[in-house]
């Protein structure tokens, strides 16, 4: 099955039935009615989950020849997974921000820490997003316009930390059923699980459930997803604070914008205004009534005298 394709049909489609305007409201309802449909279904398959995937990881478990080989495996899955989300977290989204802003990245993210908190807590951007908008609006100096409309955009849109988990699962699962994977093969996870995570649900474990699409997209077993469920509740809360890290970010970065745009029109108003006043100042001494006044006045001195 060409799972690319069909990613990239879908954001063809999307864009397609935007076009049309009143058109295409009717459809893209039906779709959005239908999204929020799976959700409540996965919602309540989540809460069974728990005993679905202990027989599962058992059933593997019973599999494998050499079981501390899959647990170190998975150990080692982990520590890649969580180190990964703290270069990315620490390091790669705080120079973004300075070389941007030219600011101390890591008081932005001291104003946001409980936010982050809550998120590691939760494992959901979803139920973060209240909280967040409130630190970066009375923390950050981030004005409501900018938070309510980026967080809630980046709540569905930035899954960074999804991505990066997605990658790393997928070549775990591929170096477990000994499969080796070309250049080419790791593009497409790359390129799916970037466009995958656009469109995963902002809820614990949401991550996950498009996982199977990278998978299939090389060509590896879907039902190795077990092994990966068996520890998201550990790696799905790095993911969760890494992916409301970069919605804050993001939103810091755009008020960055704002405020300088914002400058410059002041200081630019300015300049005219300072112009402005310096000719106005200046016009009298040019004035015609001024020169026709001085012959007269002349004049009359000379018959008086």
């Amino acid at each position: 099955m060409n799972i690319l394709g069909l990613v990239v049909f879908a954001i063809v489609f999307g864009v397609a039935l935007r076009k049309l305007g009143e058109e295409g409201e009717i459809l893209i309802k039906f779709f959005n009615s239908f999204n929020e449909a799976t959700m409540v279904l996965v919602s309540w398959i989540m809460w069974y989950a728990p005993f679905g995937i202990m027989f599962l990881v058992a059933s593997k478990i019973v599999e494998m020849e050499d079981v501390t080989k899959l647990f170190t495996s998975l150990g080692k899955y982990i520590a890649c997974c969580i180190v990964g989300h703290v270069i990315h977290g620490f390091l790669v989204l705080p120079a973004i921000y300075v070389i941007f802003t030219r600011k101390n990245p890591y008081t932005f993210l001291w104003g946001i820490f409980t936010a982050l908190a809550t998120a590691f807590g939760t494992s959901s951007s979803s139920a973060t997003l209240p909280l967040m908008m409130k630190c970066v609006e009375e923390n950050n100096g981030v004005s409501k316009q900018i938070s309510r409309f980026i967080l809630p955009i980046g709540a569905t849109v930035n899954m960074d930390g999804a991505a990066l988990f997605q990658c790393v699962a997928a070549v775990f699962i591929a170096q477990l059923n000994n499969v080796s994977l070309n250049f080419v093969q790791i593009i497409t996870i790359l390129v799916t699980a970037t466009a995958s995570s656009v469109g995963a649900a902002g809820i614990p474990a949401g991550g996950v459930l498009t996982l199977a699409i990278i998978l299939e997209a090389v060509s590896l077993p879907t039902n190795d997803i077990s092994l990966i469920l068996a520890v998201d509740w550990l790696v799905d809360r790095t993911c969760t604070v890494l992916n409301v890290e970069g919605d804050a970010f993001g939103a810091g970065l755009l008020q960055h914008y704002t405020d300088r745009m914002s400058q410059k029109e002041e200081g630019t108003e300015l300049n005219e205004v300072k112009s402005d006043g310096g000719q106005s100042a200046a016009a009298p001494e040019h004035s015609p009534l001024i020169e026709k006044r001085d012959p007269y006045s002349s004049g009359d001195k000379g018959s008086s005298m």
